[in-house]
């Protein structure tokens, strides 16, 4: 109607540059959309000889004056939809003014639009584009076209802001500019050229939007052949991974597109190689057409299902892989046929899919391929297996065990790992392994790796079968490795990666490019107390690697060896002790003390060359062993020592390394050996060490007693003295007695000189540096001497007359005392201050804990604090008032001293409390409270908070402590309590906690050590004043977090290893697994005893209050999941009354049975049932007494029993043991068989199948007995017994009648022979298919606690028929038919293809909307809308569609195909709408036109799919003109048909799903856009 109208206007104007001259102004949207269709109508026909230089002349004027300003937006209207239709229109006509004036204009706006774009951007930049839009098809001169060409090329490329103007130059100028020929050639050279390529999503927008230049449909075009180009494939490949959904769909169109030209044109192309590989990534042969077509076919279809992210879609396709890899290999040749790099982009998509067990899936195919195809060596896999690959195991999560596996093995992805590295190490040609092998550990290092994904890639390593292939470099980056693995807090996890890395260095170090500094410098990152430490596998695997190599190293470049006889370790390690001792002379001798690392290297190879040579002397057959080279180690050293105690003049740096080395050796212990005598080599090293001991206490002595130690950095010297005292006590303890009074004489010294420096008053107002030192490093030496007696009382050290004296002046003395800092310190002074970090703030709080530790070896020794007096009352009121005054010391101590300086507050508290509760019961109070604060503000770190927890136990949980504050039943009573469980509530969200406090009590109280002060009470009155300790923890356990239950599965793998992995012997056991605090609390019940009075009471209070949590739980939830944390308790709670039933007495069951029965008739799950079962089987076996009760159970409502009565018919199924203990059985029997028979007959076939079962036992009894009062019965029973053992039919009644009889519970389980650990905790759990984590091995019985079993504890293990029972045996669930289980495990041997309809079809000649002869029926629509369905191709969709536009008044539904109409799928569901609907045929080839058509008419395009860029549906406001343009089913919206949309909108969705189906978005959006136009007409 427009052009009609159009064409009518110009035939009745005269002038037509007039009638464009009146359109023109003033500037609005009609008049701008009439100027466009005037001037399409003139450009459309051939102007008069006369007229066509002045219509040039006015269109130019058009061109310049008014559609340029237009577009710049300047003059439009302020609504945005207004200024909208303005700009469309605007570059409508600008288009048809270049068709009517040609190159000139073009040139002209092609120059003005460059000059604006080298200005600047924004909506400047977007008009100056439009405008070489409109130029570019009449550009002629080669010099602007390549000018224009670089300014859409660098627009492209332009990164930030210019995101909207590079899409507007990819999807409108770059198309433009490929259809000028000479323009092609410079946008390919610029895009692919050597001038770099723009990133992968810019590059594909642009090439996608030149697909019809480049890859045209019809054969080869003028332009250049894209597939010929190894960059265009290699952009193809970086966009099939790319994250952005939308490039990678734009990559698998342009991947298409090449396929389908290949496919057509059936030429023989082969694109060139551009790297080191032969491959080509990309080829065709007319020959191999039908196998090309199927390997991209499977390829393609693999892609586009990875799109679904859906893993029970995917992993049909999976199998299709190992397909592509059949096709890609020859099998004459053994090379690749397809280049490797397009299977690389499969895993590289599911490697970084947001499916973690799709990437899981991935990753185990593609490290299962070296083991089940001999793929030819490629470098691209070398690379992948660097890159994406290694960032993929970094996901900790991968690493968890299947369902199937039992905890403590190793999981899939770690044996799959294991095998591929070693498979892919045989594989890789003999040059290439070094590199790979570097760069893959280097890799280990180039990020942040969490424990687990080291643990398991080291462990890789070290399955590499053994070649030398690493060099220094390789030696190094295992160093780095090491130190990437000691971020982690997993102590065993740390100390499992470093054995394998250890071995990994072992096995594949060429030691011909190494030499031993740097093989001792890598030892050195290992610690001892979590890999590498003596006597271990791993300790004795080095020390043969040392001795097969040692003369094979690389000679360091600094050794200058004379001997060469020598063997070279020995050689080294002589060199290096000698060298270490070399001190060069200081210019000032208050030098800083030296790092510790250069000791710990010389110690750790004279300990490892000592073992080199043992080991060699035993492979030699020696018996007599000389030590020559241990002697050649050790004499420097002792040459050395033996000089401190008589020269004065020693360097003191000589003196402290010297000290250093000796403190390191004095630490060594043996692992294995408990006695020091059986370890030869140490034995020699501390005999030799025994004779300057005289020497270093001499030396010692002067140093700490004298004003030598003067400054802030002779505190860390005073530190090494002090720790070598009771390393010099041990060794004469251990060697030598001979030399303890020499000891003890030191001793008496040192506590006799620091009390005397101490004593001094200071005449000074402010004290010199010198002074207060002197008095830090005598309280310290004090310290030392107090733990030395404490930790070594064989040595009687607590006899010297010093100590009297020690106990004199620490009772007088003023606790917390401070020191005044100096006001001034020297320059040397200052220096060595800052140097060394210590604070005078650290060293005042390092003086105030020793005083305390002091203290505490004071008051353990000597409590009362009485001095020698006659015990008096007046005498004990002031030892009570002493105590009182120290205890407000120890508050205040608490809050000055830092909080890893408070352990000997708490240990002095410990026993001052006790005597303090009756009389200031407030102060202790305070005291338990400030101490709870201090441990619960450090639950966050992990080096203090441990030993602070374990002190502040000892604390509150002192066996005096508890029964001093239970008697009393005060505020300090209620106070513990509420500790108890704050402490457990911590104890949830930090593992262990409940385990120290357990631990403690548990022991405590049954083994308690009774001193003469605290024989006051029975220790075990407090198990029953706190009783809910015990109550807590045998109900204890919380449910995991998954990444909780991988570090505990990981641990459980390590714990199985046992000694093949050093970590586990000699990491410290921390036991902070969860189940350690109920195999606490169940080991300590097993110990209780019934006959003993408090015993049997504990035993009882703790039945009824499980029992009242089993009842509470209950109630607060009557229906709860299986293994939910109800289900856990409930376990819990029936396992620990199981353990205590023996041993309760008939009375008190007689009372609480009843709470049993009522238990049975709640509705629990599986496992809490059978425990139920089993104590009521039991009860009534001990005292068949108890059965009327029983009986009493089946007299209730058929309401109530309607979930109860199958446990209570279970009962009787186990009616032999009941009655195994009964004189009269035939009564109970009768009463049995009358209350089964009733059942028998009960309409529900479960109950009815629980009643044969029991009647089946009952009535087998009664025949063995021949009760005659049942003869009447017997062919009754008999009949049904039979008739349910033969009934016949293909239903489920036969199959589950078979099913519970063979069902554990009735078939296999004794609940006498049974009844052992190993069932309760282990047997039935997981038969029960309780989770995992709830199953507690019998090993963990026998590790965990220091608490053993009872000697006569014979029911321990299951009995074998039992612990063979799988868990499908106890199934009572019918799982359907074996033929329905074999067809429902069929593996898929097809999937779903879908291919979207993007080809080329016969093109139409009109494209103007046609509507049929019954769009005359229609009334008049309002809506402007116009529904696009073409790329739909299932008729049930559109038939709905057209059923929709219909209802809400679309003016418009357009199809691909008018043929839809006639398929009865679309006329069930359209229901004739498509009588009322105009419907327009517009085939997929022909939509890019159609789209380009309805933007020139001022529709807005409108795409339903989710892009970075889209809109939210809740958010976007219609134009009143709007196309909506409807995806394929499975693709959605093709990639050149996206950068023609205006708009993308997407539906926001809260599920899993990623996609609605098209019908259903479909009419959302309809009726959003007609909801918005109702609304707009009401206003």
């Amino acid at each position: 109607m427009e052009v009609v109208l159009a064409d009518a206007l110009l035939a009745r104007c005269g002038d037509p540059c007039a009638l464009l001259r009146a359109v023109c102004a003033p500037p609005c949207a009609e008049r701008v959309e009439a100027l466009r269709l005037l001037l399409q109508r003139l450009a459309a026909v051939e102007p008069p000889p006369g007229e066509a230089e002045a219509l040039r002349r006015a269109a130019w004027g058009v061109a310049l004056e008014r559609c340029r300003p237009l577009l710049c937006g300047g003059e439009a209207a302020a609504g945005c939809g207004e200024r909208l239709r303005v700009a469309r229109a605007a570059r409508g006509a600008l288009r048809h003014c270049v068709q009517l004036c040609g190159a000139p204009l073009a040139a002209r706006l092609a120059c003005d639009a460059l000059s604006e774009l080298a200005v600047g951007g924004g909506a400047g930049a977007e008009a100056a584009v439009e405008a070489l839009v409109a130029a570019a098809p009449r550009l002629e001169e080669p010099a602007l076209v390549a000018r224009c060409v670089a300014a859409a090329l660098a627009l492209v490329r332009e990164e930030g802001e210019g995101e909207a103007v590079a899409a507007l130059v990819a999807g409108r100028l770059l198309p433009a500019l490929g259809g000028n020929g000479a323009a092609l050639r410079y946008v390919w050279e610029g895009l692919l050229g050597a001038g770099g390529t723009p990133r992968a999503g810019r590059a594909l927008l642009a090439l996608s939007a030149l697909a019809d230049a480049l890859l045209p449909r019809g054969g080869p075009g003028p332009g250049p052949d894209a597939r010929l180009c190894p960059q265009f494939w290699r952009v193809v490949q970086e966009g099939l991974t790319e994250r952005d959904g939308l490039c990678r769909k734009r990559a698998r169109y342009l991947l298409k597109r090449a396929l389908d030209l290949s496919g057509g044109q059936r030429a023989e192309l082969r694109c060139p190689t551009d790297g080191g590989d032969d491959s080509s990534l990309f080829w065709w042969s007319a020959e191999e057409s039908e196998k090309l077509l199927q390997f991209w076919e499977t390829y393609l279809l693999v892609m586009e299902t990875l799109e679904g992210n859906q893993i029970h879609v995917i992993k049909p396709v999976l199998p299709k892989l190992n397909s592509l890899f059949e096709h890609a290999v020859s099998g004459e040749g053994g090379c690749w046929l397809f280049h490797p790099s397009w299977h690389m982009c499969i895993y590289k998509r599911m490697f970084e899919s947001e499916n973690k067990t799709l990437t899981k899936e991935g990753i185990l195919h593609f490290l299962e391929l070296y083991e089940t195809k001999h793929l030819p060596n490629s470098l691209v896999f070398s690379e992948f297996v660097i890159g994406p690959l290694m960032d993929a195991l970094s996901e900790s999560s991968l690493y968890s065990r299947t369902p199937g596996q039992l905890m403590g093995a190793c999981p899939p992805l770690g044996m799959r790992l294991q095998k591929f590295l070693a498979t892919y190490m045989m594989l890789l040609p003999e040059e290439r392994k070094g590199s790979f092998l570097l760069k893959f550990i280097q890799k280990m290092t180039s990020r942040h790796w969490c424990a687990v994904p080291i643990l398991f890639l080291s462990m890789a390593l070290a399955y590499i079968p053994e070649c030398k292939i690493l060099g220094t470099e390789g030696l190094h980056a295992l160093r780095d490795v090491l130190q990437c693995t000691m971020i982690t807090h997993q102590i065993l996890l740390r100390g499992a990666a470093q054995c394998y890395l250890l071995q990994t260095a072992m096995h594949l170090t060429d030691v011909e490019k190494v030499s031993l500094p740097e093989v001792s410098s890598f030892l050195l990152s290992l610690r001892p107390e979590e890999s590498l430490r003596r006597d271990t596998t791993l300790w004795m695997e080095l020390c043969g690697w040392l001795q097969a190599n040692e003369r094979c190293f690389r000679k360091s470049v600094t050794s200058d060896f004379e001997h060469q006889e020598t063997p070279s370790l020995c050689q080294y390690v002589c060199s290096l002790v000698g060298e270490y001792l070399k001190t060069p002379v200081s210019e000032r001798e208050n030098v800083l003390m030296p790092d510790w690392f250069e000791a710990k290297l010389v110690a750790t190879m004279v300990l490892l060359a000592a073992d080199v040579e043992q080991m060699r002397n035993k492979h030699s057959g020696k018996s007599n062993i000389e030590w020559i080279e241990l002697e050649a180690f050790l004499n420097p050293l002792l040459d050395v020592l033996m000089k401190l105690g008589s020269n004065a003049y020693i360097p003191t740096l000589k003196t402290d390394k010297s000290l250093q080395l000796l403190l390191k050796l004095l630490q060594t212990r043996s692992l294995k050996c408990s006695n020091t005598q059986d370890d030869v080599v140490l034995c020699f090293i501390w005999k030799s060490l025994m004779t300057p001991v005289e020497s270093v206490l001499e030396f010692v002595l002067r140093r700490l007693t004298t004003n030598e130690l003067s400054t802030v950095g002779d505190l860390d010297r005073c530190d090494l003295y002090l720790a070598l005292i009771p390393e010099i006590v041990n060794l004469c303890l251990q060697v030598s007695w001979k030399k303890v009074p020499y000891v003890k004489s030191f001793i008496l010294s040192l506590t006799n000189a620091s009390i005397r420096n101490l004593q001094e008053r200071n005449c000074k107002e402010e004290p010199k540096l010198q002074e207060q030192i002197k008095k830090v490093a005598s309280m310290a030496s004090l310290t030392a001497v107090c733990e030395l007696m404490d930790r070594k009382p064989e040595a009687h050290f607590d006899s010297l007359p010093s100590v009297d004296a020690l106990k004199r002046f620490i009772s007088f003395s003023q606790f917390n005392d401070v020191l005044k800092k100096p006001s001034y310190i020297g320059e040397e002074s200052s220096l060595c201050e800052e140097t060394t970090s210590q604070g005078w703030g650290k060293i005042v709080a390092r003086y105030v804990r020793d005083q305390w530790i002091c203290l505490r070896f004071v008051l353990s020794s000597f409590p009362t604090l009485a001095q020698e007096h006659e015990e008096t009352s007046e005498m004990s009121l002031h030892t009570v008032e002493r105590s009182r005054k120290i205890l407000q010391s120890a508050l205040e101590a608490l809050t000055i001293l830092p909080s890893d300086q408070v352990l000997p507050v708490f240990d002095c508290m410990k026993v001052l409390v006790p005597k303090l509760l009756d009389s200031s019961e407030s102060l202790c109070v305070e005291a338990f409270d400030l101490g709870w604060k201090i441990v619960s503000s450090l639950s966050n770190t992990q080096l203090i908070f441990w030993s602070n927890l374990k002190a502040f136990v000892q604390f509150i949980f002192d066996t005096e402590v508890l029964a001093v504050a239970a008697s009393a039943k005060g505020q300090a009573y209620a106070k513990i309590k509420e500790i108890i469980f704050k402490l457990i509530d911590m104890s949830t969200t930090k593992t262990g906690v409940f385990n120290v406090v357990l631990s403690h009590c548990c022991r405590s109280w049954i083994f308690p050590t009774v001193d003469e002060r605290s024989a006051l009470t029975n220790a075990f009155v407090n198990a029953g004043n706190y009783c809910e300790l015990i109550t807590e923890a045998c109900v204890f356990g919380t449910v995991f977090r998954k990444d909780q239950r991988l570090i505990q599965d990981v641990h459980a793998f390590i714990d199985n290893l046992g000694e093949k992995c050093a970590a586990n012997l000699v990491t410290e056991s921390t036991h902070r697994d969860d189940h350690y605090v109920r195999v606490c609390a169940i080991k300590f019940l097993c110990l209780l005893d019934g006959s003993d009075t408090l015993h049997k009471k504990l035993m009882e209070d703790i039945f009824i209050k499980l029992l009242d949590t089993d009842e509470q739980v209950s109630r607060c939830r009557t229906r709860y999941y299986a293994n939910s944390l109800q289900h856990r308790i409930k376990n819990r709670v029936w396992q620990t009354l199981l353990i205590l039933l023996p041993k309760l007495d008939q009375n008190f069951l007689c009372g609480i049975l009843g709470k049993v029965f009522q238990a049975g008739f709640g509705n629990n799950q599986a496992s809490v049932k059978y425990f139920i079962e089993w104590i009521v089987i039991m009860s009534l076996h001990r005292y068949p007494q108890f059965l009327n009760k029983f009986w009493d159970c089946f007299c209730y409502d058929e309401e109530k029993l309607k979930t109860s009565i199958c446990t209570f018919l279970s009962v009787l199924s186990h009616f032999d043991i009941i009655l195994q203990n009964t004189s009269e059985k035939k009564p109970a029997l009768k009463k049995a068989l009358i209350v089964v028979l009733q059942w028998c007959f009960n309409h529900n076939f479960s109950v009815r199948l629980y009643a044969l079962i029991a009647l089946k036992k009952i009535w087998g009894m009664c025949r063995m007995l021949h009760v005659e009062e049942f003869e009447a019965l017997t062919p009754v029973i008999e009949s049904s017994l039979q008739q349910v053992e033969n009934m016949h039919g293909t239903g489920n009644a036969r199959r589950n009648w078979q099913r519970i009889q063979d069902h554990f519970f009735f078939a296999t389980f004794h609940p006498l022979k049974d009844y052992n650990l190993e069932t309760i905790f282990y047997i039935l759990p997981r038969l029960s298919e309780l989770a995992e984590d709830e199953w507690i091995s019998l090993s963990k019985f026998d590790r965990f606690t220091d608490i053993p079993l009872p000697p006569a504890f014979q029911w321990y293990h299951s009995r074998t028929e039992l612990r063979d029972l799988k868990p499908s045996d106890w199934s009572q669930q019918d799982m359907g038919s074996s033929s329905a289980e074999t067809d429902s495990q069929t593996e898929w041997t097809d999937v779903q293809k879908k291919i979207i309809p993007w080809k080329n079809s016969t093109p139409s000649l009109d494209l103007e909307m046609v509507f049929q002869d019954r769009a005359a029926k229609l009334g008049k629509s309002n809506s402007r809308l116009i529904v696009v369905a073409s790329l739909i191709d299932k008729p049930t969709n559109l038939g709905g569609l057209c059923r929709t536009s219909e209802i809400f008044g679309a003016s418009a539904l357009v199809v691909g195909s008018l043929h839809y109409i006639q398929d009865k799928q679309f006329q069930h569901l359209s229901v004739s709408a498509e009588q009322w609907l105009p419907l327009v045929e517009v085939k997929p080839s022909q939509l890019v036109d159609y789209l380009q058509q309805k933007k020139t008419e001022g529709y807005t395009i409108i795409g339903v799919e989710q892009t970075a860029k889209s809109f939210d549906l809740t958010e976007y406001c219609f134009p009143e003109k709007s196309l909506l343009l409807l995806g394929n089913e499975h693709e959605g919206i093709p990639a050149n048909l996206i950068h023609h949309l205006d708009v993308c909108v997407e539906i926001p969705q809260q599920g899993i799903i990623r996609s609605l189906n098209v019908h259903v978005s479909g009419a959302l959006l309809i009726w959003e856009y007609t909801r918005q136009q109702v609304i707009k007409q009401k206003q």
